[in-house]
């Protein structure tokens, strides 16, 4: 009886050990991920937060970690799910959301994608599914009154977003990647690796959904994730600190570069009867780097559309520097030159 006993007293005390274990798990996370949105003052008290939860580990992840701001009282949380209708399991994901939210008692918004305006088809499956997830989420913010969306990013998707656009080619600007804020959007676990989130939800035995479209070579953000990072992480095994510190000092080089253009943009632009004319030029005058930022801050200002193509900005700086008086930017906008100012106007159809 009294090895019974013993053996009794040792398991409650393995028990007790595995669950302080676990706890701490919790606390060292859930802290890490804490102290990034403080950092980026992300969240602030008595905020209600729409969440874009998929299922997936990554969502379910920061589903626990807002969980427990919510019941807190700190925040206030709703789940948005949406059902792409793409694959067989899309109704089981979406049912996993459901119970999931249930279980904590946060509400839970769900649409299907045929339920939701379409988009224009460009051939990328992945960008018509974030048009619409967009318009889901934001849609639901205004309904709810909500002041953030939060998604669930990672730092591998960082690294993959990075790719992608680097093969396809980009700017400075689009090499840097994800912001933990854009706007309304929040991204607490940008700084979280993906081996980490799987490692601590298997752990601490949380469920989530797999999607195996994640596992398609169809498409380029796959290809990378399963070949690209994996080499260079093989590679050098720094690769993932690395190329976090080189974004930061990528991201740090563009905030200066953006503080300069709007610098040179408010010396060459001038207000005449509520109308934003730009000494062109003045602006022609500039380093062509300077003078390409300029442009897009010109017309992010006067908020015409636009291709972020070489050619489209080509363009646009050949009519500047020849005799034409006018210039269609785009079916609804043209930019037209008074004397040494040119000015953008919006056209009728």
């Amino acid at each position: 009886m009294k090895q019974q006993a013993k053996l009794q007293s040792g398991s409650t005390l393995k028990e007790q050990h595995n669950h302080k274990v676990n706890f701490l798990k919790i606390v060292v996370l859930f802290k890490q991920i804490l102290d990034f949105t403080n950092k980026h003052n992300l969240l602030n008290k008595e905020e209600c937060i729409i969440l874009g939860l998929s299922g997936g580990p990554d969502s379910v992840l920061l589903f626990h970690f807002l969980v427990s701001l919510h019941k807190a009282g700190t925040i206030s949380l709703i789940a948005a799910h949406l059902n792409h209708e793409w694959r067989e399991t899309a109704t089981r994901d979406e049912e996993f959301c459901r119970d999931l939210c249930a279980k904590e008692e946060i509400t839970f918004v769900s649409k299907k994608l045929s339920e939701l305006p379409t988009f224009a088809y460009n051939g990328s499956k992945e960008e018509v599914a974030r048009k619409t997830r967009r318009f889901f989420f934001e849609q639901l913010a205004e309904e709810y009154k909500a002041d953030k969306i939060a998604l669930a990013h990672h730092a591998q998707d960082q690294q993959e977003t990075f790719f992608i656009r680097l093969l396809r080619g980009t700017s400075l600007a689009g090499l840097v990647g994800m912001k933990a804020q854009d706007g309304r959007y929040i991204r607490p676990l940008l700084e979280q690796n993906k081996a980490d989130i799987v490692r601590y939800l298997d752990e601490q035995g949380l469920d989530y959904c797999i999607d195996e479209t994640n596992e398609s070579d169809s498409f380029l953000r796959n290809r990378i994730r399963k070949n690209v990072l994996p080499a260079l992480l093989n590679v050098d095994t720094r690769f993932d600190n690395s190329f976090a510190t080189t974004l930061q000092r990528l991201r740090e080089t563009e905030e200066y570069l953006e503080a300069q253009a709007k610098q040179h943009f408010a010396s060459l632009s001038t207000i005449n009867n509520d109308a934003l004319l730009i000494d062109y030029k003045q602006l022609l005058e500039l380093h062509p780097v300077m003078r390409y930022r300029c442009i897009v801050h010109w017309l992010c200002t006067e908020k015409v559309p636009f291709p972020p193509s070489q050619a489209f900005f080509d363009e646009l700086i050949r009519f500047l520097q020849n005799t034409k008086k006018e210039h269609q930017l785009h079916h609804m906008w043209k930019v037209i030159k008074i004397n040494d100012y040119a000015r953008i106007i919006k056209t009728q159809l």
